[in-house]
């Protein structure tokens, strides 16, 4: 048999065991607080049938779908067709040599378990979500074809108490991460719907977002030439000027927006929504996140149509760490109408990132064994299994290095392993019961007995 090359798909990654256990620390901190919110966690196949995907992401996304070839001899109905009407593009054969797909994303699963399962589940449906999706995109530094979504979301209420609560949910998470400054810009669907109706255009909505959205990116001057390129005058920019530069507090930017939008009922419809988020956040604690009115944040405007969020680090170069919004009628593709939601995601892969460059991992999320029992020879490898069975029946995680190698080996492993913790056990040891134990980081290291060993790891 020839020699295959190891290697794996272009887009996609291997995690070893240090970075595995780092990315769970990530996700089981973020789980812990979805829990708290009263969210339940779910999970939805890796495959879906094609149709249940095709349509939901724009002609554009419909191609980056992965499509499962069909078993047996799919080639087979695919040669009829060709013979029968001379068809033989691939749009026209593709239902017949593939009916499934690899999940694009966690939403439209989402939307389908809803559905499929409305009677069972109790509304308003509180779910959360972490798993891998896939794109058939062209892969580069920091997009991958293979990468995890984490996804929390919220159907059958039109409670803006949600809109807040996912901000406690990102200020909580974060803060438990380690995240010292970060911002949560707030923006509404509404208001940018009545800022387009302020300058005439409320056609181009899509258009005038776009460039204000790109503010921090290309300046004031950059955003100008664009909306001149799409065919805004000089005088609609001398109107939305002033809009998109608002300053001040939250509730300065609100009040002056009243005032531009007096006319809108759109935007003045947003600008409660906003003030009715802000009044319940108002009895939350906020421990570290700087809640912020943005009027050019814009993101999903083709799909969300209430608020809108934006996560953001300001400790490092980064881009958004998270987002989401209000959005209606999510399972309406499905035949369940009227049922509106909001969600928002984390971005773990670039949180992952942040952690990494500020150095915000404990040790402990390298950890996977707590202390390593060494031993000189075969006789004390027998007295040390007792012992290795004792620590294990108390939950603490424990590997006993098989006889055979030198103790400077058997010590280095522990190095290797972020081991924190080692137990001697030579002939010394087992005549007085006081085995040797050593922590591994500050190199101190004591004579104690098992019972004594296990009270100090179990603090």
């Amino acid at each position: 048999m020839a020699t295959i090359k190891a290697s794996v798909p272009k887009g996609t990654r291997d995690f070893g065991p240090i970075e595995t256990q780092k990315r769970n620390y990530i996700y089981n901190t973020i789980k812990s607080v979805f829990r708290k919110y009263g969210y339940q966690e779910i999970q939805t196949p890796t495959m879906e049938n094609l149709d249940t995907l095709t349509g939901k992401y724009g002609e554009e996304g419909d191609k980056l779908i992965f499509k499962i070839l069909n078993s047996g001899d799919f080639y087979e109905k695919a040669s009829a067709k060709k013979t029968a009407e001379g068809d033989f593009s691939s749009k026209s054969i593709l239902p017949l040599i593939s009916e499934k797909a690899l999940r694009y994303d966690l939403t439209v699963p989402f939307a389908r378990f809803v559905v499929m399962h409305q009677n069972e589940i109790t509304f308003p449906f509180k779910r959360f979500q972490i798993q891998p999706v896939w794109r058939a995109d062209r892969p580069q530094k920091g997009r991958y074809r293979e990468f995890y979504q984490c996804d929390v979301d919220v159907v059958g209420s039109d409670s803006l108490l949600n809109e807040a609560e996912f901000i406690c949910i990102y200020d909580e998470a974060l803060s438990k991460l380690g995240l010292k400054d970060f911002s949560i810009k707030i923006n509404n669907r509404k208001i940018l719907t009545g800022i387009a109706e302020l300058i005439g255009k409320p056609n181009q909505i899509v258009d005038m977002t776009v460039a204000i959205d790109k503010l921090d990116k290309i300046g004031l001057d950059g955003v100008e030439k664009e909306l001149l390129s799409k065919g805004f005058t000089g005088a609609d920019l001398e109107i939305l000027k002033p809009v998109i530069l608002l300053n001040g507090s939250n509730n300065e930017k609100l009040a002056q927006l009243k005032m531009v939008l007096k006319d809108s009922l759109n935007g003045l419809k947003g600008i409660e929504e906003i003030e009715t988020v802000f009044s319940y956040l108002a009895g939350f604690d906020i421990k570290t996140a700087k809640v912020e009115l943005d009027l050019t944040l814009a993101r999903g405007l083709n799909y969300y149509t209430g608020c809108i969020f934006e996560v953001k680090t300001n400790e490092v170069a980064m881009g958004s760490i998270g987002g989401g919004g209000r959005y209606d009628d999510l399972t309406g593709m499905f035949g369940l109408k009227n049922l509106t939601g909001a969600g928002v995601s984390f971005g773990a892969d670039r949180i992952y990132d942040v952690l990494e460059e500020l150095n915000l991992f404990p040790k402990t999320a390298e950890e996977s064994t707590k202390v390593l029992i060494c031993v000189f020879g075969k006789e004390e490898e027998q007295y040390a299994i007792p012992l290795l069975a004792k620590l294990r029946s108390v939950a603490i995680n424990a590997e006993l290095y098989p006889f055979g190698a030198k103790l400077k080996k058997q010590m280095q492993y522990a190095n290797d392993k972020h081991i924190p913790y080692t137990i001697v056990i030579g002939s010394d040891e087992m005549q007085s019961g006081k085995l040797t134990f050593k922590d591994m980081n500050s190199g101190e290291q004591k004579q104690a007995t098992i019972d004594e060993i296990v009270r100090s790891l179990s603090c």
